[in-house]
């Protein structure tokens, strides 16, 4: 591998930080600059930095540079004034955009995507997850191996030549390339595992799977309903292997349920390809429950990223029960949307919302009783006496 091989991550010190964010004005997107710069200060802080400092800029159209000559010069004033040592910029830079950025503000540049990353990376603690985490980073990297060599470029090599820049760039490409085809040959004998488990476990069983934004409570919904232990912990992202277990309920059809990775605003594609495997517990399921954070300000763009992300994997149609967790900060907290408000903006008529809070036991009951009814309704819609023990 080559020797210059990192993301540029965060680490684990407190690196003083100044986060960077545009948006064009005739941007529809339900996320605000605002949301999504606060978003990234929690995946700033959670990577380990310390973001003391904003520069956005509302703009009429997308500048070659992500900020306009003026916002540039901001920045770098900002940059001085507190001392800065990292700038996040909140969308994935293009490797020419992020080069020319770093020559001109001297300090490291990170995009969402490395951030994102770096949080990934912290908390893989599986060997398929850090394959995958691997595998991310190694396709994040490859079309940025030119930058790591810049300085013997310039050594130059004589007209008609190729300079010993190059030739150590096309040497580390061809490294990396192996190491990519390496990897997805490890995380298919993974997959190829994971489906022969899934087929066990799964035999005669329906099969629920608890889907969602990042931090919404999914895995302390799982260890209620499951009576489980598995690690659950206020944060970004805790959650990135995906566990499964024996699903009891009243009527005694057998269902086995399944908590996965998390998603988030701006998720990268080649992150979600390579938790391909992982993602493949929603893509087999008979019955999503989505979980809502509904005490977030944010709930229903939070839910409407979830929903846009499993109708791109193939998911719209498979049916499912709205989760909407941490109700118990809901009377505590002005700024929540509420639960009529969010199931509004994220079911259709027909669908079904259920109050939880995983942390205090409320609701997980009737959340079980739901699972259960859906499910038989399931099974008297394929004629079919299965998955009933």
């Amino acid at each position: 591998m080559p020797r210059n091989r990192t993301t540029y991550s965060t680490g684990p010190f407190r690196e003083r930080v100044c986060l960077v964010g545009a948006r064009v004005r005739s941007d529809r997107s339900v996320w605000t600059l605002e949301n999504s710069i606060d978003e990234l200060a929690d995946l700033t802080r959670a990577a380990g930095a310390n973001p003391v400092a904003q520069v956005t800029q509302l703009q009429h159209k997308p500048s070659p540079t992500y900020l306009g000559k003026g916002k540039l010069e901001e920045l770098k004033e900002v940059i001085k004034l507190h001392n800065i040592v990292t700038a996040i910029f909140d969308d994935e830079l293009m490797p020419s955009q992020q080069r020319a950025l770093e020559d001109l503000l001297k300090v490291k540049v990170i995009d969402r995507s490395a951030l994102i990353l770096d949080v990934f990376a912290q908390r893989a603690r599986t060997k398929e997850g850090q394959l995958q985490i691997e595998l991310a980073q190694t396709e994040y990297l490859l079309p940025r191996l030119a930058g790591q060599w810049s300085h013997l470029e310039r050594l130059g090599g004589g007209v008609g030549t190729r300079g010993p820049g190059e030739t150590q760039i096309e040497t580390d490409r061809r490294l990396v390339r192996s190491r990519l085809s390496k990897l997805k040959k490890e995380i298919e004998h993974v997959r190829t595992q994971r489906d022969q488990q899934r087929r066990q476990r799964t035999r005669d069983a329906f099969t629920v799977s608890l889907v969602g934004y990042t931090n919404a409570g999914k895995s302390a919904i799982f260890n209620s309903l499951t009576s489980s232990d598995v690690r659950s912990r206020d944060r970004l992202f805790e959650t990135l292997d995906t566990t499964t277990r024996r699903l009891f309920l009243h009527s005694g059809t057998r269902a086995a349920l399944s908590d996965t990775v998390g998603f988030i605003h701006k998720l990268p594609p080649f992150l979600v390809a390579a938790f391909r495997a992982t993602l493949e517990e929603a893509h087999e399921a008979d019955l999503l429950l989505h979980v809502v954070d509904v005490g977030s300000p944010y709930a229903s763009e939070q839910g409407q990223v979830v929903e846009d992300v499993l109708k791109d994997m193939g998911l719209a149609e498979t049916p499912r029960i709205l989760v909407l967790n941490k109700w118990d900060l809901v009377a505590s907290s002005p700024d929540t949307e509420g639960p009529d408000s969010v199931s509004q903006a994220l079911l259709p008529q027909d669908e079904i919302a259920v109050l939880t809070s995983a942390l205090e036991g409320w609701g997980i009951e009737r959340l079980r009783e739901e699972i259960d009814s859906q499910l038989n309704l399931l099974r008297e819609a394929s004629g079919t006496a299965s998955a009933v023990v």
